[in-house]
Order: C-alpha cells, then sequence, then structure tokens
C-alpha cells in the first residue's frame, strides 16, 4: 500500500480535527505519541459515536488489534458490534487484509494515518468513509490505537447499516496518508475552516 506523507490540514471533519489536534499538542511535548491516559483526559469528544478504541497486541513481527469498545457508526457500517474480538475476526473477509495493513502501518510509523475509501450504500449513492488512526504509547511501545470514523455523501442523505459490509460494493481507498508533516497544534483559522468546510 502506497502512503503518501501529508500535514494535518489533510483532515476534513473539524471533529477528527479537533482529536488529531489535541493528540498533536501532547505529541509536541515528548515528541513521541502521548500516553492514552493523558488523551482520556482532554483529548477525547463528549460523543463517543464515531470511535472504536483498540489494544495493541504485539508477537514478534505479529501484531493484533483487540476491540474494546466500539461506536455506533462502526456498528451500523459493518453490521454488527466488535466489542471483544480482534479486529481481523470482524472485519469483513474482502477488506479484511486491506484495512488491518492501514492499522499496523499506524503503529509501525507511530503516527496519526488518515485514509478516504469511496462505497456505494444499498441504493447506490456514493459515500465517503473517513479514517483517522491516532497511536498511543504503554511501557512496551505503541498500546492503543483509536479509529475515528466520519462518513459523508456529496448528494445528501444516504444509507450507514450495512455499508462496509457489503460484498457487491467494496470500499475504494481514494487516499492513503501518514501525518508526518507539521507535527505540533495549530489552531485552525477562518480561511482553514472554510476549506475544511
Amino acid at each position: 500500500m502506497d502512503f503518501v506523507s501529508a500535514n494535518p490540514s489533510v483532515v476534513r471533519s473539524i471533529r477528527q480535527r479537533a482529536m488529531l489536534n489535541s493528540w498533536l499538542r501532547l505529541y509536541a511535548r515528548a515528541n513521541q505519541p502521548p500516553k492514552f491516559d493523558d488523551f482520556k483526559q482532554d483529548g477525547l469528544p463528549r460523543e463517543l459515536d464515531d470511535l472504536v478504541f483498540c489494544s495493541v497486541e504485539s508477537c514478534g513481527d505479529e501484531t493484533s488489534f483487540l476491540i474494546e469498545s466500539d461506536g455506533l457508526r462502526a456498528y451500523q457500517a459493518y453490521g454488527k458490534s466488535g466489542k471483544g474480538r480482534y479486529l481481523h475476526e470482524y472485519l469483513p473477509r474482502a477488506v479484511r487484509d486491506r484495512i488491518t495493513l492501514i492499522y499496523a502501518e499506524c503503529v509501525r510509523r507511530r503516527l496519526p494515518v488518515y485514509t478516504v475509501s469511496r462505497v456505494n450504500d444499498i441504493i447506490g449513492v456514493e459515500v465517503e468513509f473517513e479514517r483517522l488512526l491516532l497511536p498511543f504509547t504503554g511501557a512496551s511501545g505503541i498500546e492503543w490505537v483509536v479509529a475515528s470514523l466520519n462518513t459523508l455523501s456529496i448528494d445528501g442523505g444516504f444509507e450507514i447499516r450495512h455499508l462496509m459490509k457489503r460484498s457487491e460494493s467494496l470500499p475504494v481507498n481514494d487516499f492513503l496518508s501518514i501525518i508526518d508533516q507539521k507535527l505540533f497544534h495549530q489552531t485552525i483559522g477562518k480561511k482553514e475552516l472554510d476549506e475544511i468546510v
């Protein structure tokens, strides 16, 4: 998979951008991914519907992601809860390898990953599925990955139920990026806010 180098401005969702800015504030203090406990105090939004929390388990070259908690958006898009299951067991077979590689790259690079995929809903409306992954350190390296999920369509309304589960409409990765530039918090100005909206 080819990931492009990017800066935080690629993230379009205001909520995801706010989370990323919180992560960047903590990252800048020690020039490394923050601890999850530090982030929980002021970085997590009140609404958790868009978030999936995964603990990271490493054994040699193998990395697994245990879903500790998943939000309503993931439940609707994938058609079931993943809590207590490994990510590779939870994901539909057709997208399993691609998505687990995205999580693995986040852990390997120790940096945020932002992706945008296109998929059609059950009635054919094109939907963009934005994923922001944030890594968090612990005593043994990267111990947590928090995923923020966002869905939108330029056509307006769409059906989110089973959006990522339908084999006849597999997601197409339009944009794969590692956020490795401008790794500091920058206040969003009016111009940048207009670009995001």
